[in-house]
């Protein structure tokens, strides 16, 4: 099969490395690609969210099969377009990925499909939103309803953190139109879980469920990120547990939407916050979570390939997915002032030491050759994937890897994983009184 990535981050290289292990695959290209991409798949240059090159491009390489990384595209109706010219795109129609690209479609679809969410309001003018959180009080959670590149997401302490968040997001528009309109809903206490399913429109697979790490300084410390770390297995999401959020939350949204006309075909991820072993969406995104992304396909033992093609051919029933049971551990190096504004262009140095690296893998995300040099091309610059026979022995394994690469300005959180360490440690100490 001829296969196009679209995309140019950690998730896509990770797809692109997986994909290029399938006996089925031909030719992989990717759009636009990276610097580590490219010791993989054959980069072009045409921007994700350029659908008219993009299909193009698909036209005249006779592609097979179009795999959609992130969820500009998909809002945009990358797969709607491609199919109208009857080719193929993994990942939801325009209909379908509005559960990611409007917050406020998320919450009514979960209000309506009586799927356990936190209480909310969704507010298209701020005086309102205002209002409305000086009558429920502290503490919230402040969202845009739009895509902010995971960033749009304020949790807040105190009444006057919320009026700041809105005032922020409604009136200085500091993510655009994301901010016309907010969600404002109750803040939820426990452990958040990343849950993941592929979608035919009808049956649904569910992936290994990881942990990621959005907060950018250690004890979940600092600004939202688009993610600092991963890994899976995760010891909170126990088989009994997994069978009630497929039941509860999984299955009940992918039903819904198959019933407004609008089947959802794809990679469902579920943002969810357990507390006392149940678990409450916290948001929607229509694609593979990065940097979970690394960790899973790390593990994956399937052919990731025929498992695409599967889903796009409403072909999931009956299949079942084989997974390392060795855990994996994903350490993300970040640019100097990540999450926000960051200077590019600085060399890296010590990749090169990790070249026969045994247990793992290091996956590009913001990296691009700059005169024959590597060097860095946004903010989370690289994905630091290890495997371990506990997640303990992962983490170690990642870290040894992260000591041998620098650049100027470089950090990463030194804590990844912590949740999982102290229930493995806490198992080990009942284990052996």
């Amino acid at each position: 099969m001829r296969v196009l990535v679209v995309g140019g981050g950690g998730r896509e290289h990770a797809l692109c490395w997986k994909l290029r292990q399938s006996p089925r695959l031909g030719a992989l290209y990717c759009a636009p690609g990276n610097a580590g991409i490219a010791g993989v798949a054959e980069c072009v240059p045409v921007a994700a969210d350029d659908l008219a090159k993009l299909l193009r491009f698909a036209k005249e390489q006779a592609i097979d099969l179009t795999v959609v990384g992130p969820e500009l595209p998909l809002t945009m109706g990358l797969v709607d377009r491609f199919a109208a010219a009857g080719l193929r795109a993994f990942g939801p129609t325009a209909a379908a990925a509005r559960l990611e690209g409007s917050k406020a479609f998320a919450k009514e679809l979960l209000r309506h499909a009586h799927v356990p969410t936190a209480f909310f309001g969704v507010f298209a003018d701020p005086d309102d939103a205002t209002r409305y959180v000086n009558e429920v009080g502290a503490p919230v959670v402040v969202k845009a309803d739009g895509l902010a590149g995971g960033k749009g997401v304020f949790i807040c302490r105190t009444v006057a953190e919320a009026d700041e968040a809105i005032d922020e997001l409604m009136r200085r528009r500091l993510f655009g139109d994301a901010g016309s309109r907010v969600v404002v809903e109750e803040f939820l206490e426990g452990d958040e879980v990343s849950f993941m399913a592929l979608s035919d429109g009808t049956t649904v697979v569910p992936l290994a469920p990881s942990q990621d790490h959005k907060r950018v300084l250690d004890g979940d410390q600092g600004a939202n990120t688009g993610g600092m770390g991963a890994y899976s297995p995760t010891p909170i999401v126990t088989p009994a547990l997994e069978s009630e959020i497929m039941q509860q939350v999984i299955e009940p949204i992918v039903q819904a939407l198959a019933k407004q006309g609008t089947p959802y075909t794809g990679v469902l991820y579920a943002g969810l916050m357990v507390h006392d072993g149940r678990p409450k969406v916290l948001e929607f995104n229509v694609r593979f979570g990065d940097p979970e992304a690394e960790v899973l396909l790390s593990r994956l033992r399937s052919d990731l390939l025929d498992l695409l093609a599967r889903t796009c051919e409403g072909r999931l029933a009956g299949e079942t997915l084989e997974w390392d049971p060795r855990a994996a551990v994903c350490i993300v190096l970040a640019a100097e002032g990540y999450p926000g504004a960051v200077e590019r262009g600085r060399p890296i140095d010590g990749l090169e030491r990790l070249a026969g690296w045994a247990n793992g893998t290091v996956f590009h995300a913001g990296t691009r050759i700059d005169d024959g040099r590597l060097v860095t091309d946004g903010g989370r610059v690289l994905g630091v994937t290890a495997l371990g026979d506990t997640i303990d022995a992962a983490v170690t394994e990642a870290y040894a890897a992260v000591d041998q690469i620098r650049w100027p300005g470089m950090h990463f959180r030194r804590d990844i994983g912590h949740r999982a360490l102290a229930a493995e440690r806490k198992d080990g100490q009942h284990g052996g009184a």
